[in-house]
């Protein structure tokens, strides 16, 4: 069991980090257990056929990201100013009651609502990380952030799994499942979570910091911030390649089932969490958070390249082995940011965070889907089956360059946030 520090949080009591971690986790199996049977019932309830429910899935996954983007720093000022435990139980409470409703959805407006408000209590992930952020010193925080980062992954392969199972009893059966996981979190956490935010580090919550715009201005006060948020960005935009583009590129380019493109997001999955786990706090004690964030850039672009040239469907699990490599970029860089922000403004840093993944994952499907689309079709100059690879790692270098030139700002925390 971890033992959370005394310092710089309020005792937290010897569960607390294990159960945020067990928060990410089965927030993160709840989301994944839906996805296999929503095409069946956006058919289902939309009256319509497989491509049509494609489309709407799409607007779907839209309508969740934008959510997140709009409401992330308004879940990370709430979290400053009445605590962490208060907003993540609200948040799990809230996730109960929402898959309830998509479980019993009649038509696709619900359907579109429940997703909304999913998206809406999905930004408690920017709480569960400004949590670890009080709980562990600054030292700490790239190895608590991973153990963050490998709980989510560990929940997205296992969820749908799970939801593939449940799905074969309906395609309502997973939001039930999803339902009773987080109203079980919520109860556990009644119990197992204290506060974790010193009342003296708390702030007044204004709706002009409680939105991106006021985060942006609020932030870049703070010195080197932002050109880590930017780089941040960049980042998240070239990861977006595997969720946007991988089941179609595996069948473009190497003719895969789908039983191989689920082995080899699970694989992916499996690294992610063991390296998280395990391979993070060691390479950033030796390398710091700069240089771990620097090194797994430069590997995830090695690992783009080989993508964009290989032929040979069996090497692609040799490649995949880089995997903890790329890995060491989520942890590493938010160590890296929470150390240029005061305890006051731990939440608004990760809901801001929360935003600019949200903003990447509206921005990124409509680069990624139409290239592929275009470089393997009929009108296409010549046929480039790894183009979305070779615009990620433009992406990549991008962020790079901005981690390498900017945001050089000493790497402490100022006493306070400027008002």
């Amino acid at each position: 069991m971890i033992q959370p520090p005394s310092s710089p949080g309020q005792p937290a009591g010897r569960h607390a980090v294990t159960f945020v971690l067990l928060a990410v986790l089965i927030d993160s199996m709840g989301f994944g257990i839906v996805l296999p049977v929503l095409p069946d019932i956006v058919m289902k309830l939309g009256h319509v056929d497989l491509p049509e429910a494609t489309r709407i899935g799409g607007w779907l996954g839209v309508v969740y990201a934008a959510v997140q983007f709009l409401t992330g720093p308004l879940m990370g000022n709430l979290g400053d100013r009445f605590g962490r435990r208060p907003v993540l139980l609200g948040a799990l409470a809230g996730f109960a009651i929402d898959y309830l409703l998509m479980g019993f959805a009649p038509s696709l407006g619900w359907l579109f609502l429940g997703r909304a408000l999913a998206g809406l209590f999905g930004a408690s992930f920017g709480p569960a990380g400004a949590a670890l952020a009080d709980m562990s010193t600054p030292d700490e925080r790239a190895r608590y952030f991973g153990m963050m980062g490998a709980a989510f992954g560990i929940g997205f392969v296992v969820g749908p799994a799970v939801g593939g199972l449940l799905g074969e009893f309906g395609p309502r059966a997973p939001f039930h499942a999803a339902a009773a996981l987080a109203a079980l979190n919520f109860v556990i956490g009644l119990f197992l979570f204290p506060e974790t935010l010193k009342r003296e580090n708390r702030r007044p919550f204004t709706l002009a910091r409680a939105n991106p715009a006021g985060a942006w201005r609020a932030l870049g006060k703070l010195h080197g911030v932002i050109p880590l948020s930017i780089a941040a960005f960049f980042w998240q935009v070239a990861t977006m390649i595997y969720p946007v583009t991988w089941a179609y590129f595996a069948i473009a380019a190497f003719g895969w089932t789908p039983g191989l493109i689920g082995a080899s997001l699970a694989m992916v999955g499996i690294l992610m969490a063991i390296s998280q786990m395990l391979f993070v706090g060691p390479v950033v004690k030796r390398l710091g958070e700069r240089g771990s964030v620097a090194l797994g850039i430069a590997g995830a672009i090695a690992q783009f390249l080989c993508y964009m040239v290989i032929q040979d469907g069996r090497l692609v699990f040799i490649v995949m082995l880089l995997q903890p490599i790329q890995s060491l970029v989520f942890p590493a860089m938010n160590g890296l940011m929470s150390r240029k922000v005061p305890p006051d403004a731990q939440g608004e840093l990760q809901g801001f965070n929360g935003s600019v993944a949200a903003i990447a994952a509206i921005f990124a499907p409509a680069i990624f889907s139409p290239a592929l689309a275009f470089f393997t079709g009929p009108s296409a100059p010549f046929r480039f089956v790894g183009i979305g690879f070779a615009i990620a790692t433009a992406f990549a270098l991008i962020a790079l360059v901005i981690l390498l030139l900017g945001g050089r700002a000493p790497d402490q925390m100022p006493p306070s946030t400027p008002r």
